[in-house]
């Protein structure tokens, strides 16, 4: 994100969970005045074609609670791997982001937020990966580790 050059910037996670084809939702709210959308799984317009175990969703459930008291209250998901950021915001936001695990989401829109920049939720379809890299005890620790941190960051 730092090297990006377009006016519109987006990330998306490598397996494409949330297909590609999601952008032109996310798009229109950076229209309307927005300058960072994100892709939501826990939105009742969401659709989840393939959901997560049901471990899986108790934890991201647990942990965006979390998230809500501590850093981001109205926000449902930020965990979902589809963000999309004006230049601008782009440009603002990614060289404050420090945190290099599975909390850096939380900490991009924290910054993002904090900077006065109008963040947008949208209900995407997604796709879970069974591929995925999360372990249930070792990583929500650091997680929730994690977000203590941020708690007490600086910009």
């Amino acid at each position: 994100m730092l090297d990006a050059r377009g006016e519109i910037r987006l990330f998306s996670d490598a397996d494409l969970s949330t297909p590609i084809e999601e952008l032109d939702l996310l798009e229109k709210p950076l229209r309307d005045g927005f300058h960072v959308t994100f892709g939501s799984r826990a939105m009742k317009e969401s659709r989840l074609l393939v959901r997560q175990p049901w471990y899986r969703e108790m934890m991201g459930r647990t942990f965006n609670l979390m998230v809500q008291i501590l850093h981001l209250p109205g926000i449902r998901d930020t965990q979902c791997g589809f963000k999309l950021f004006t230049a601008e915001a782009a440009r603002r936001v990614f060289p404050l982001q420090t945190m290099k695990g599975f909390c850096f989401d939380v900490e991009i829109l924290a910054i993002a937020r904090r900077l006065g920049f109008k963040l947008k939720e949208v209900p995407v379809r997604w796709i879970d990966s069974p591929q995925s890299k999360v372990s249930p005890v070792r990583d929500a620790a650091k997680m929730f580790w994690d977000l203590i941190k941020l708690k007490f960051k600086k910009l």
